[in-house]
């Protein structure tokens, strides 16, 4: 029987004699089975490496097949540079025994370590000989192999004409660590044209390598390109193709042997996105909206919530984003305090008078639509009084109004009594029934929700406010802390035109991927019907006495969004020769400013209209930062962008050819002048409205000041100018003008 002092050594001893075992274990499993690729490359002998080829990235096209986004070939030479530096090493250990030296008469033995001279000397020497050496910068290579060593490749050049790339296939099996190869690059063939739409690419980087990487692909791994914004982020993984790799043969020396790979596996290409965009209406709308500074157009099909158009400006080329940008593009993008990258069209701004459109929907949910409510100039909550733009400038009121009158006068003592005839939940709750307070669902990153004063978010940001009846009264006339997109507004006025259905809005028709001989369904093509206000309340009637104040607002004497005579200019709104058109405007206070020492007060303003009015297609809405008034700054641009729409219905080509990117400005306008041509083809009528002075009466009844991240900085003076705008080829030819619509 052991003893048990000797007892505890023997435990001691086995544990010891197992640990090591599974120590030994442990490596010889490292050693065979982790590392056993890497040990093979180091015997003497040909080896085989294996080389990711990305998928190909699926293409863009607007409705019409029109390619907006595509993949052009790319001559690109790269260079291993783990290989370079080990057939560096090879060759200096074999010139070390046989104690060669080196053409300088230098040793080999004399140890080189920066890749850079060891690249100069074992690569760039040869290239310059056949007339292809290139520049490359120094520091970006040191840091690439330092980073990546063997498993990325550094790209050399793209510079490569194909002579040049005759010369590198015929020479670059000679030079270890050189290869050539043929790759997708992506192209925007339309520059700036639907940028925020479509988005742009950034280069993958070492943290998008998956950590097998190395063991898979022991030598290159070239990695999937990411969609960064627009459709080209969210829709990324859907446009993004199989990847695909290839072997190859090299002996010890580096050199491929044969012709280069003998097993491959071409990589697959994307979906196919079809974008709901029409590039031709997306040229008008953007060419259009270039005669402001800081703006926004949406154009939506209203039978079916389709946009037709999207444009925002200032705006970027994102092929300058391709294969990565340049230090002096990046800086001059940064530096543009509009923010290019900005989609104007999916984010929040105040949004005035629009949005007593959307109060007299949620007002007919209630049954409200045919009540009368009385403006005697002004509406006194306590000891605050909103007064009535009219009240300010005629020192008088609009006396009882029916809704179609409220709507053509933009009165807000209606709206807000209609507001309180609702009151609080139905307001907020009916409100984003409409999608306000909340993202439309469209695919782009960044969309934002707006706010609707009385939600349950807007509670909670505001916790010191309640839903009271002064609050409501804001929110119906757009005015407080209301905020929306102009998605958002073009969505509503789409369900207006139509009747009561409320569309989600869409940019992507149908998207599609090849599998074998079949093209394969991802995205159908199908309107997305949220909500029928028929089915909630509203009437038929109650539509139409929308449609009949949107018309009077354009079309008779008082209305807002007709013409404007403003001696010594003459200011045309919305109205079209030939056809009949249904709108409303609206102007709010935006962020103040310093100009000169001095606070100034911005303003957005703002149109929203729908064509033809008997029979809708079209709902178009257009905002402007630091426009004076909806009806004299933004009426004028959808009155081209309906016109020239309209004129390719009637049988015109509307033109299509790319754009270069506008920085953009901000300064006030007063107007935007219609060319006389246009003006010639319009009855020349007299009407007041919408001035920009309700939104400084209500805020200073609310105290409330607008959001402004901005508001302390100081803004370079510029003087208010007056626009003239130009037709852009759209003019229409006049016809018999349809008769009115019966209401």
């Amino acid at each position: 029987m052991i003893e048990p002092r000797y007892r505890l050594r023997v435990y001691i001893l086995t544990a010891l004699v197992l640990f090591g075992f599974g120590v030994l274990l442990s490596r010889l499993y490292e050693f065979q089975i982790i590392e056993q690729k890497a040990f093979k490359d180091q015997i003497p002998g040909n080896r085989q490496i294996t080389v990711r080829e990305p998928g190909i990235r699926g293409e863009i096209k607007d409705r019409n097949g029109i390619v907006l986004a595509r993949n052009k070939r790319q001559f690109e030479v790269s260079f291993n540079l783990e290989e370079i530096h080990q057939a560096y090493r090879l060759q200096r250990e074999e010139a070390t025994k046989n104690d060669i030296g080196d053409e300088k008469g230098m040793p080999r033995s004399v140890k080189v370590t920066d890749i850079v001279e060891i690249v100069k000397e074992r690569v760039i020497g040869p290239l310059a000989d056949l007339g292809l050496a290139r520049d490359f910068n120094a520091d970006a290579m040191r840091v690439h192999y330092k980073t990546h060593g063997g498993l990325v490749p550094f790209v050399y050049t793209t510079d490569v004409t194909y002579d040049d790339f005759a010369k590198f296939a015929e020479h670059s099996l000679d030079i270890p660590g050189v290869y050539l190869n043929v790759r997708p690059l992506r192209e925007y063939p339309y520059k700036a044209l639907s940028c925020h739409a479509l988005g742009y690419l950034r280069q993958w980087s070492k943290g998008t390598i998956p950590e097998a990487a190395r063991r898979e692909y022991g030598y290159q791994y070239i990695g999937d390109d990411a969609g960064i914004a627009g459709v080209e982020a969210t829709l990324d993984d859907m446009l993004r193709g199989t990847e695909g790799w290839k072997k190859i043969v090299k002996n010890e020396k580096g050199k491929i042997l044969g012709e280069g790979a003998y097993d491959v596996l071409d990589p697959g290409v994307g979906a196919e996105v079809t974008l709901t965009i029409d590039a031709e209406a997306q040229y008008l709308v953007s060419n259009v909206i270039r005669r402001a500074g800081d703006a926004s157009g949406i154009v939506m099909d209203v039978r079916t919530g389709e946009i037709l158009a999207m444009a925002s400006i200032p705006d970027y080329d994102p092929n300058d984003y391709i294969p990565s940008i340049s230090e002096a593009k990046a800086k001059e993008y940064d530096s543009n305090p509009l923010h290019p990258w900005m989609d104007r069209n999916i984010n929040a701004f105040a949004p005035g008078s629009t949005f007593k459109i959307p109060t007299a929907l949620v007002g007919a949910t209630r049954g409200l639509a045919t009540r009368v409510f009385n403006c005697s100039g002004g509406v006194n909550y306590g000891t605050q009084r909103v007064r009535c733009w009219i009240e300010k400038q005629k020192g008088g009121s609009h006396g009882p109004l029916t809704l179609p009158k409220a709507i053509q006068q933009s009165c807000n003592p209606y709206f807000m009594q209609l507001a309180n005839a609702i009151g609080a939940p139905g307001m907020p709750d009916g409100f984003r029934m409409l999608g306000f307070g909340e993202k439309t669902g469209i695919p782009l990153p960044g969309e934002q929700t707006g706010t609707v004063i009385g939600s349950r978010e807007w509670l909670r940001r505001n916790p010191n406010e309640r839903s009271t009846p002064i609050n409501m009264g804001f929110a119906a006339i757009g005015q407080g802390n209301s905020m929306a997109t102009p998605l958002q507004l073009c969505a509503m006025i789409s369900c207006v035109a139509n009747g009561g259905r409320y569309y989600q809005p869409r940019l992507i028709k149908k998207a599609e991927r090849r599998e074998g001989e079949k093209m394969v369904t991802i995205v159908k093509d199908e309107p997305r019907l949220k909500v029928d206000l028929l089915k909630e309340g509203v009437k038929k009637s109650d539509i139409d006495l929308i449609h009949l104040g949107m018309w009077k607002a354009v079309n008779e004497q008082g209305g807002t969004a007709g013409r404007v005579k403003i001696p010594p200019y003459e200011v045309d709104g919305v109205k079209l020769p030939g056809y009949e058109v249904a709108a409303k405007t609206g102007t709010a206070q935006a962020e103040t400013a310093i100009v000169d020492g001095k606070p100034y007060q911005r303003h957005n303003s703002w149109t929203m209209a729908f064509a033809p009015y008997n029979e809708p297609r079209y709902a178009v809405v257009v905002f402007v930062h630091d426009g004076k008034s909806g009806g004299k700054v933004c009426g004028p641009l959808v009155h081209l962008i309906l016109r020239g729409l309209l004129a390719r219905d009637e049988g015109m080509r509307l033109p299509l050819h790319p754009l270069d990117p506008v920085a953009g400005k901000l300064e006030p306008i007063e107007e935007i002048a219609l060319p006389a041509d246009v003006l010639e083809a319009i009855d020349l009528t007299q009407n007041d409205g919408d001035t920009g002075d309700e939104s400084a009466e209500a805020a200073a009844a609310s105290g409330i000041v607008p959001e402004n991240p901005n508001a302390t900085q100081p803004i370079t003076p510029k003087p208010t100018i007056t626009r003239k705008a130009d037709a852009e080829g759209t003019v229409v030819k006049p016809r018999k003008k349809p008769p009115a619509r019966s209401h």
